[in-house]
């Protein structure tokens, strides 16, 4: 019944964490103070790690077709940055590479930083777009790119700090490829089964 109900408004769900994640994404980039205390908090290495296994249930709900779904995700990946507290201890490459990604961010946006940032929302809508067509091997492919163009950036922008993306990235990508394969066949198999 509450699964039914939360289908029933599942564009309004979706379209309620749009909004919330584009609020954040304005209070992040207007409350310095804000920006800061988030970005104190990423220097945790955990929020790098968890943030490539949002990939698992963003595909599964692009699979399920949950416009809720993949937008609530997408909020928790904005939002994750900051759930787990400021380490004792930052890594000097982990230090130089967040203090580069601030001032990419806070920086002056010319023409080619606007056309690389938004690579970000065309792979992830290339990535749902996959999965709610039910294609493995594209989404697969997708996920591969992703990973590829993350480690890419952060090493043409970071230099050698931008190195420290590479181990979350690739651990997070064997994970999610592994996980989602065997949740894919098997919701394939159960579908077959049901039509």
């Amino acid at each position: 019944m509450r699964f039914t109900i939360l289908q029933k408004y599942d564009k309004q769900l979706g379209g309620l964490f749009f909004i919330l994640s584009i609020l954040f994404i304005i209070l992040a980039i207007t409350n310095i103070s804000f920006f800061d205390w988030a970005y104190e908090r990423h220097q945790n290495q955990l929020s790098w790690y968890i943030r490539p296994l949002f990939i698992i249930p963003f595909c599964y709900f692009a699979y399920k077709r949950s416009w809720a779904g993949i937008m609530g995700t997408m909020f928790m990946v904005f939002t994750s940055m900051f759930w787990f507290p400021k380490p004792v201890e930052v890594s000097h490459q982990v230090l130089e590479f967040l203090e580069m990604e601030k001032e990419y961010l806070t920086g002056d946006w010319t023409l080619l930083k606007v056309l690389i940032t938004l690579l970000i929302p065309a792979s992830l809508s290339a990535l749902a777009v996959a999965f709610w067509k039910r294609s493995l091997l594209l989404g697969m492919a997708v996920m591969v790119f992703i990973a590829l163009a993350k480690i890419s950036w952060s090493v043409a922008f970071g230099g050698e700090s931008g190195k420290s993306v590479l181990v979350p990235a690739m651990v997070g990508l064997v994970i999610c490829i592994i996980l989602i394969f065997i949740g894919f066949k098997k919701m394939e198999k159960s579908r077959n089964n049901n039509g």
